[in-house]
């Protein structure tokens, strides 16, 4: 969740976007990847095979490198039998994953910098690019930085990833579907337009148990107990902050974590201290435990 110049990835994609099938296929033949069946199973080519290996790594669900094993959260939500949301069903899936993503500054450094590090609300394809190679620069150590080709393909597919299509007739069908990431709105593109937009807004559509779940694995990982409101919003020493990878307003990230006091009682508090407003940790609390809310929650009112 810390950035650390000396510890980047770049282009390990393949050159292809997440698609929606890939997380729960990819993760329920995880032990297949390197066998001869990993082509038919997954029914893509092998350049495929390798993305979504990347991918399932990048969102952090399986371990980073071989052998390949599934991380606690992969688990959680997309175990084949016990699984939360093992099909990908549940829109929160898709926040909890574009968190996993923007917070992984080693597998998925593009993503971390755009989201934590790119404040620009209005830029283009080229500013983007630009930008991210000026943050290469300034940033990550000479021997790890990456091919002028490597950058472009990066930045172009962020873009991809994260702005709905408008529909392309020219464009085969698979490479048209978008990602996931998509339906979440924190890329716009006005039609006709070379413009695009990440702006700051609320995020009614974001659930109080992902947000819970991202702040309170961002103070685990610190190591506090209090944080203050500006850490949680901006990107401070480094590390990654619900605000920005969420691009929330900073009306809304307290109104977040009001909510978030809320939903699990006798665990958090806003509090001033010396002027300063912060989140305090009154009673230990694993972040997984949102999670098992949230989904708990849904599955109780399709039972109901």
């Amino acid at each position: 969740m810390k950035f650390d110049g000396s510890k980047v990835a770049f282009g390990r994609h393949e050159t292809f976007a997440l698609r929606y099938s890939w997380i729960p296929k990819g993760f329920h033949h995880i032990n297949e990847f390197d066998s001869e069946d990993a082509i038919v199973k997954l029914g893509v080519g092998k350049n495929m095979v390798n993305s979504i290996r990347y991918w399932l790594r990048a969102c952090q669900l399986i371990s980073e490198t071989k052998p390949d094993k599934p991380q606690e959260i992969g688990n959680l939500i997309f175990d084949v039998r016990e699984g939360f949301d093992r099909y990908l069903e549940d829109e929160a899936t898709i926040w909890l994953l574009h968190w996993l993503l923007a917070t992984n500054s080693s597998l998925a450094t593009s993503w971390f910098w755009f989201f934590n590090k790119f404040h620009k609300p209005e830029f283009t394809a080229l500013e983007l690019q630009t930008a991210l190679n000026d943050f290469i620069n300034d940033q990550v150590v000479e021997n790890k930085r990456p091919a002028a080709g490597t950058l472009k393909s990066d930045a172009q597919l962020i873009l991809r990833m994260y702005v709905q299509s408008r529909g392309n007739t020219k464009v085969p069908l698979e490479e048209s579907l978008d990602s996931p990431l998509s339906l979440l709105g924190l890329i716009t593109k006005t039609t006709g337009s070379k413009v695009f937009q990440s702006k700051s807004q609320a995020r009614p559509a974001l659930p109080i148990g992902i947000f819970s779940f991202a702040v309170a694995q961002l103070m685990r990982d610190r190591g506090l107990k209090s944080i203050p409101i500006d850490e949680l919003m901006y990107s401070r020493n480094n590390y990654a902050a619900p605000g920005s990878v969420f691009r929330l307003t900073e009306t809304d990230l307290i109104t977040k974590l009001e909510k978030m006091i809320a939903y699990i009682p006798e665990t958090h508090a806003l509090r001033e201290t010396a002027g300063i407003h912060q989140l305090y940790q009154t009673n230990s609390i694993a972040p997984l435990v949102y999670l098992e809310k949230h989904y708990g929650s849904i599955a109780k009112g399709l039972a109901a």
